[in-house]
């Protein structure tokens, strides 16, 4: 029987790359973005290349769709397997300086990357441990490893989503449920952050260097992740 893999907050750049890799291995994907439309173009493009898919347009940050969503991709396609939360902030949501950050800023940042990470967890956790596997994947930024004031905001909430995933992976020891975090120091392919410094370069402050990686090639490390079930924190594009 086909496994199923959940991504949260899917997108054409970190979402694409792991619905396809995981979409090769036979399993189906359940495209989970906020705006229908685009979460139905995304299901259109993976079906063209004979991966099964299907839509289920949700705010992952809103804990009572979430867990709707949840319960209809169960009814759709049966248990969730492997889930990614994925979803990434704008850059509008910034704040440019830790000096001056206020507890409004942080209230994206917290909702999109820690809050909404909990409750997709919580919602799947039951089952998973009941059936002794399962695994979840969350994405995460340079911040836990390079201090950038221009994403202070982004940073604060990328260290407390560190956090609670190192926790819940040292919790998650010997119940055959896996739970793993990729810092992606990259500027990831075909995303809408690549597309936007693409066209506004002067949003990378002056001496920051982002270097690119392929959709595909982060495609290929949460797969990596995914059937090696090693470490709980991996890196990728850091080169310190």
């Amino acid at each position: 029987m086909s496994k199923t893999i959940a991504i949260f907050g899917f997108g054409p750049g970190l979402g694409m790359g792991v619905a396809r890799r995981f979409g090769r291995e036979g399993f189906r994907v359940a495209v989970i973005g906020r705006k229908p439309d685009k979460a139905e173009q995304h299901v259109t493009d993976l079906k063209s290349e004979g991966i099964e898919a299907a839509a289920f347009p949700a705010d992952v940050t809103d804990g009572a769709q979430l867990a709707e969503t949840v319960g209809t991709i169960r009814k759709t396609f049966g248990e969730i397997d492997v889930a990614l939360h994925g979803a990434a902030g704008n850059m509008a949501d910034r704040a440019p300086s830790t000096r001056t950050l206020d507890l409004p800023d942080l209230r994206v940042p917290m909702a999109l990357k820690l809050h909404s990470p909990m409750l997709m967890a919580r919602e799947l956790l039951p089952a998973m441990i009941e059936r002794g596997d399962g695994a979840l994947l969350f994405s995460s930024g340079s911040s836990p490893r390079l201090a950038y004031p221009h994403l202070a905001n982004f940073g604060v909430a990328l260290a407390a989503q560190r956090g609670y995933v190192l926790q819940l992976a040292a919790e998650l020891r010997d119940t055959g449920v896996y739970a793993g975090l990729l810092n992606i120091g990259v500027l990831i392919g075909d995303s809408q952050a690549e597309r936007l410094i693409d066209e506004h370069p002067e949003l990378v402050p002056a001496g920051v260097t982002l270097p690119r990686m392929t959709n595909t090639e982060l495609g290929d490390r949460y797969w990596e992740m995914y059937t090696k079930r090693e470490a709980a924190e991996v890196e990728v594009g850091f080169t310190e």
